[in-house]
C-alpha cells in the first residue's frame, strides 16, 4: 500500500508544481487553472483507489471453491498385484515358455479355487473336474501338463486367453 500511495504522490506533487507554474505564467485564468489542477488531482486519486482495490481483491484467477471444482482428482494408485497380473497377462499370451510359467499358475489357482466351490479338487484328474472346466482349460491348468519346448513359441493369443478367463468366471 505504501508503494502505491508513494507512486502517486510523486505524481500529485508533480502536478501541483505544474499548477504553481501555470499560475505564475498566466496570473489572469484562475479558474481554468484551478479546474484542471482538480480534475488531475481527482484522477490521482482515482487511480490510487483502483491501484489498491487491485492489490486488496484477489486476481482473476477463480475463486477457491472454482479451483477445487476444477481441479482433475488424482488417479487411483496402481495396484502392484494387478500390475503384476497384467505383465504375466501380455507375457503369456505372446510366448508359449511365459504362458506355461507365469500365466498357468495364476489360472490354476483361480481354476482350483471355482472347483473348490462345487466340492471338487483341480488335482484330482476326476471325469468332473474335466468336464466343470472344458478341454481348453483342462489341458492349460492340469498338473502334468508339459512345458514348451520352443521357448519362443507364440502363446495362446488375446482371444484365446478371453475364452479361458470366461470359462473360469463361469464356474
Amino acid at each position: 500500500m505504501r508503494r502505491i500511495v508513494g507512486g502517486w504522490a510523486l505524481g500529485a506533487f508533480l502536478a501541483t508544481v505544474a499548477f504553481v507554474i501555470a499560475r505564475a505564467a498566466d496570473p489572469g485564468s484562475h479558474a481554468i487553472e484551478l479546474d484542471v489542477y482538480l480534475l488531475v488531482l481527482g484522477g490521482i486519486a482515482l487511480l490510487v483507489v483502483l491501484s489498491w482495490l487491485v492489490e486488496a481483491v484477489p486476481s482473476g484467477k477463480g475463486s477457491l471453491l472454482e479451483d477445487e471444482v476444477d481441479r482433475r482428482p488424482e488417479d487411483p494408485p496402481r495396484i502392484v498385484e494387478l500390475d503384476r497380473l497384467e505383465r504375466e497377462l501380455s507375457m503369456g499370451v505372446t510366448r508359449a515358455f511365459d504362458l506355461h510359467h507365469r500365466l498357468r499358475p495364476v489360472l490354476r489357482e483361480i481354476a482350483a479355487g471355482r472347483l473348490e466351490r462345487r466340492g471338487l479338487r483341480l488335482d484330482s484328474g476326476s471325469e468332473a473336474v474335466r468336464k466343470a472346466l472344458g478341454a481348453d482349460v483342462w489341458e492349460l491348468v492340469r498338473e502334468d501338463r508339459i512345458p514348451p519346448t520352443d521357448r519362443l513359441a507364440p502363446g495362446l493369443g488375446i482371444g484365446s486367453i478371453r475364452e479361458v478367463v470366461e470359462q473360469l468366471e463361469s464356474l
